[in-house]
């Protein structure tokens, strides 16, 4: 990693620090690959499975998992295929958040992501028929922990390449509101009280 770093020109930084770079590294790896598990896990069956395992939003979705009226599809896992590192090579999504907190910094403030990642995944679809999925992955770093550990955030989503992509995040970040919305939520509420 070390020599890795001063190809592309970071000679500042003192050999002694890579061990633990190089956990960071494998840490993030790790939680990217977790958070690209997981939309493939409710879309790789389709809209429709994803549509049933967002319709409640997030907590709903851990909830069917916990309690196994999620079974997740047989078949082949996702298999990462490649990855390609974009560091000066920001996201739409990171260019708009970075323009907002230019025009509204109390709300959207905050750093740009400090790299971004495209990783691109292997899906096997119901009928078995295997298509390229790509993944964009945007790197932040957040303060600092009491202990001075330092924080990061991945913010991971399908890339939008195309019309499914686009329908898996809208589903995916939308399960919530409409769950809200719908009054499915208030109405398990009052169900659990009775």
């Amino acid at each position: 990693m070390y020599n890795a770093m001063l190809r592309k020109g970071y000679d500042d930084t003192p050999e002694d620090a890579v061990e633990s770079m190089v956990a960071v590294h494998n840490f993030l790896n790790e939680g990217a690959w977790n958070e690209i598990e997981g939309w493939e896990a409710r879309f790789s069956g389709g809209l429709l499975e994803g549509w049933r395992a967002c319709r409640r939003g997030e907590e709903g979705w851990e909830e069917m998992v916990l309690n196994g009226t999620w079974r997740p599809r047989e078949g082949d896992a996702p298999r990462l295929l490649r990855f390609m590192g974009r560091p000066g090579d920001m996201t739409p999504k990171a260019r708009m958040l970075d323009w907002l907190g230019r025009l509204y910094p109390a709300k959207f403030g905050g750093e740009p992501p400090f790299d971004r990642h495209d990783w691109f995944v292997q899906r096997t679809t119901p009928s078995g028929q295997t298509v390229e999925i790509r993944y964009v992955i945007d790197y932040y770093s957040g303060p600092p922990e009491p202990t001075g550990e330092p924080v990061f955030y991945l913010d991971v989503r399908p890339a939008v390449d195309g019309p499914t992509a686009a329908c898996e995040r809208m589903m995916r970040w939308g399960g919530d509101i409409w769950h809200r919305a719908s009054g499915a939520k208030a109405r398990e509420q009052t169900e659990d009280v009775a």
